[in-house]
């Protein structure tokens, strides 16, 4: 039985924000037009109807956000789709109602609102869905989620990232809530994919989330590189913040620059700096919000928010004043 946290919040929420006539890609009952219409959002597969007494009722809504991607897909007949091997993304499949069987790097999972499949690229894939299974799905680029294990790690691959297929996506706290932020970041903000900072983060967000709450066949590894941090090494990548804040900034690129490993880079700003690299950074960021704010040159404060990063109003304007005593309208009206 699915938990009241679920039931009452995350389900309805994906529900009602992916059901909207602005999110709808297409509706259709031609097999044609749907295999193709899913194979632009995926990639091209094969595509079958299962019981030919049964008529295709097929519906798709989707959201682009960078290097992910969210859709709500459903068919409304039986249906077989192998799409084979997805190569270069990773695919999370939740059930908000039904069931699918899928098989996947010769593992067989029956699929429902209780546990999603986690596809991974390099693993040949088929499916069967049920008349009545309606996904929530997640599309994750496959360069996006290596480059994030290889920052943690501290060395390169030396096989490819595989998860573990069956995730109880319902029970994991930390995903429902990240899948709630998704749908509020996407409807809240319409034009959140002209704010390159923000939706660089969402997807660090993403791919540090799933690595942390899913199985996968690097998660027992221990991380050969053991570089030491230096105080001259974290000045260097906070030098690289100063000069580069307004810009996209993964803490990946933060370690390449430092020389060290992920973990290396964070033991090194809690032992001199007492603080995470992207609490520095987004420290940084408020800092700069607040001259702009006060520089008598802003137009909105929510155009300053979102430049810097900010997607979040009600949060931002919550740390701003614990932080200055003060809300950013009454800053941006000092001037």
């Amino acid at each position: 039985m699915l938990s009241n946290s679920w039931s009452q919040s995350s389900a309805p929420q994906i529900e009602n924000q992916l059901c909207s006539t602005e999110r709808l890609l297409f509706t259709s009952a031609d097999p044609e037009e749907i295999k193709s219409m899913v194979g632009r959002v995926m990639k091209p597969h094969q595509f079958n109807l299962l019981n030919p007494h049964q008529r295709l009722d097929a519906r798709m809504h989707y959201i682009p956000m960078g290097d992910i991607s969210l859709s709500r897909l459903r068919y409304g007949a039986d249906v077989r789709i192998a799409p084979g091997q997805l190569e270069d993304f990773f695919l999370v499949q939740m059930p908000l109602s039904g069931s699918a069987v899928i098989e996947s790097g010769g593992k067989r999972l029956e699929s429902t609102p209780h546990m999603a499949s986690l596809l991974s690229p390099e693993e040949s894939t088929s499916m069967c869905w049920n008349s009545d299974n309606d996904q929530f799905m997640l599309r994750i680029s496959r360069s996006l989620l290596e480059r994030s294990l290889v920052g943690q790690l501290g060395h390169t691959l030396d096989k490819p990232l595989v998860f573990e297929l069956g995730f109880e996506w319902q029970s994991c706290i930390a995903w429902r809530t990240l899948m709630n932020y998704l749908i509020e970041c996407a409807t809240g903000t319409p034009d959140l994919l002209q704010h390159k900072l923000i939706i660089s983060q969402v997807e660090q967000l993403v791919s540090v989330t799933l690595l942390s709450t899913q199985s996968h066949n690097y998660t027992e590894d221990p991380g050969t590189r053991r570089a030491t941090i230096r105080p001259r090494h974290v000045r260097r990548v906070q030098e690289h913040l100063e000069a580069h804040a307004h810009e996209p900034i993964t803490v990946e690129q933060l370690a390449h620059i430092a020389g060290v490993s992920l973990r290396s880079l964070y033991a090194g700003f809690k032992e001199f700096l007492d603080i995470s690299p992207m609490q520095y950074l987004r420290d940084l960021r408020m800092e700069r919000v607040r001259s702009e704010l006060l520089s008598g040159e802003a137009v909105s404060v929510a155009g300053v928010a979102l430049r810097w990063g900010f997607a979040h109003m009600g949060r931002f304007s919550a740390e701003y004043k614990q932080r200055y005593g003060e809300t950013p309208s009454q800053s941006i009206k000092k001037t």
